[in-house]
């Protein structure tokens, strides 16, 4: 079984002012240094425990890759170290190693002893190598001639041509078609199941929340969050909006100890949401189909020349059912005063499939919250749906569906 443990590890590269003070350094190593260190992670740490699958997620810049090439030891670091049990394959920055003269199938010998594999093992597994890769002939044509999906084929299907005892991912797998992707993720999924370890980097939300047990958030190369996938993306996704000095990002314990994301600059905030059924009374629990109130209170605490609320349902794994704003709706509140109290009625039938979701909202002066960003919640309710007098079906939504059959031949 793989682990990994990673220890107060930082990556700092030297910057000089000039290509002069380089030299200058090199050739009077006594002298004072002429760069500066430009940290670009600092003081991580974390463990991936056996058979346990983390995902890592952070803007372009955060220092993903980075962290990657250090736990796998193609860059080294400036402090702390790395401890990885078991045996390691990782798909880093695509076609990493590849000879773009040698022919797919010489790389694939190649990549697979870097991998540790004898010549003889790579042989009795090339067959499989060249079925899961699906690349035909090209698998004798140099690599140069590979589009960036058959490069990423060939080395996904080397790299796990058996199963590691530690999986590491980056986004390589983000450049292959659906089908690929589809069939690459079953066999991560396959390796999970028996005992794999993975640590997997991706923008893709939906892949880290069905693969990972947990996810970590990288930003300006510090570790800033770490916990659910779900929470991490919440808390992701208000740093991307509150861009603004004034805003502010805070977690919040919810009833069911769950983290609950509140951020944005206080303009105009969220005071109260109730859900209510048809008759107005208040509401916890709902059937599939039946028409749902949210009566949202808003108080302006500085005065707003515009007005835009939005609202999100979530699943319990954080996936965004539905979702809309008063932007789209073609209904935005015009210059509200400091101290105004605006209740906001939205009305829907509950077509969704029977769990638990939450309610998102978000206030700014337009149709995004990248602008203006005045009050954004995640959490801030939450509801099940039930099924009553209704066929019982599978999925996330209610479509209400009807069939027919009719009896074109009777062969009896």
């Amino acid at each position: 079984m793989g682990t990994i443990t990673v220890s107060h590890l930082g990556k700092a590269y030297k910057q000089y002012p000039n290509r002069w003070a380089r030299l200058v350094e090199w050739v009077s190593p006594l002298h004072r240094p002429r760069h500066h260190l430009h940290w670009v992670l600092q003081d991580i740490d974390f463990i991936v425990n056996p058979g346990e699958a983390v995902g890592i997620i952070g803007i372009n810049g955060a220092g993903k890759s980075t962290l990657l090439k250090m736990i796998t030891g193609t860059t080294q670091p400036t402090t702390g170290s790395v401890h990885i049990t078991g045996r390691v394959a990782a798909l880093l920055e695509l076609g990493m190693g590849f000879h773009p003269d040698f022919t797919g199938r010489q790389n694939a010998f190649m990549a697979g002893q870097l991998l540790g594999y004898g010549a003889e093992e790579i042989a009795k597994l090339m067959p499989e190598i060249e079925a899961f890769a699906e690349i035909g002939e090209y698998i004798d044509q140099p690599v140069r001639v590979y589009s960036s999906g058959m490069q990423m084929r060939l080395a996904f299907s080397v790299a796990t041509a058996h199963r590691p005892d530690v999986l590491i991912v980056d986004e390589a797998l983000s450049v292959g078609d659906a089908y690929f992707q589809h069939k690459s993720f079953a066999r991560i999924r396959k390796f999970r199941e028996l005992g794999t370890t993975l640590l997997l980097v991706s923008h893709d939300k939906s892949a880290i929340q069905a693969m990972c047990d947990r996810a970590m958030l990288l930003d300006a190369g510090n570790l800033a969050f770490e916990g659910k996938p779900e929470d991490v993306f919440d808390y992701y996704n208000a740093l991307l909006v509150n861009t603004e000095e004034s805003s502010e990002i805070s977690q919040i314990k919810g009833r069911n100890n769950d983290i609950c994301i509140e951020s944005g600059t206080g303009k105009a905030r969220v005071m109260s949401i109730e859900m209510l059924d048809s008759t107005g009374g208040r509401v916890e629990a709902v059937y599939v189909g039946q028409v749902l109130m949210l009566c949202i209170t808003v108080r302006a605490f500085e005065y707003c020349e515009r007005l835009i609320l939005g609202i999100g349902i979530k699943d319990r794994l954080g996936q965004l059912m539905y979702g809309t704003n008063t932007d789209l709706t073609g209904q935005p509140i015009h210059r509200l005063a400091s101290g105004s109290v605006v209740c906001f009625e939205v009305v829907f039938p509950v077509l969704l499939g029977i769990g638990t979701y939450s309610i998102q909202t978000a206030l700014c002066s337009s149709g995004t919250s990248f602008v203006d960003n005045y009050d954004w919640r995640e959490k801030v309710s939450l509801f099940r749906v039930l099924s009553l007098g209704k066929p019982a079906f599978v999925g996330s939504i209610s479509l209400d569906a009807s069939i027919k059959s009719y009896l074109l031949e009777d062969s009896g």
